[in-house]
């Protein structure tokens, strides 16, 4: 059996390992740089949501927490609400580490289950990140969510190649 794909995403944040934590697990800041709430209690065992924050509340993502350590590590399966991949669920771990007077944080994105899978996350854990990164420094998000850029220029690309673009 083939080896599932995984991704790694490393970043440095003028912050604490703490206002990350938080910026991970409370549903109103993750709604104001991700367009999401990530809703739970945040203990292991514990389910999680990924929620809209268009007034519709439907979770797009959800799974169950695997470990929480507050402020250092928070481990989850990540999957769409109701999914049961044949082989078995992604799992997202973000690794805040103290780096100096910053904090280096790493996600994890592991079991996924195709390429296809693989090319959506490596558009979109930049992007969620890099707004977060911008709140937590700036305490403004972008000025526009980066993960529609990318949907446009993807758009863009498979109209100049004729829908072939991979």
């Amino acid at each position: 059996m083939a080896e599932r794909p995984s991704y790694v995403y490393v970043t440095y944040i003028e912050s604490t390992p703490e206002r990350v934590w938080d910026a991970l697990t409370d549903a109103d800041m993750t709604g104001e740089y991700w367009g999401h709430s990530n809703v739970s209690d945040w203990q292991a065992g514990s389910s999680w949501e990924h929620r809209r924050v268009d007034g519709s509340d439907i979770a797009d993502v959800a799974g169950t927490v695997l470990e929480s350590v507050p402020p250092r590590r928070l481990a989850m399966t990540f999957d769409a609400p109701g999914a049961a991949p044949p082989r078995g669920p992604s799992r997202v771990t973000f690794d805040i580490e103290p780096y100096h007077e910053i904090v280096r944080l790493t996600v994890t994105h592991e079991n996924l289950a195709d390429e296809s899978a693989l090319d959506a996350i490596s558009a979109g854990w930049p992007a969620v990140f890099a707004n977060l990164k911008s709140l937590l420094e700036t305490g403004h998000v972008l000025p526009r969510a980066p993960w529609e850029m990318h949907a446009e220029l993807r758009a863009a690309q498979l109209a100049r190649n004729d829908g072939t673009a991979r």
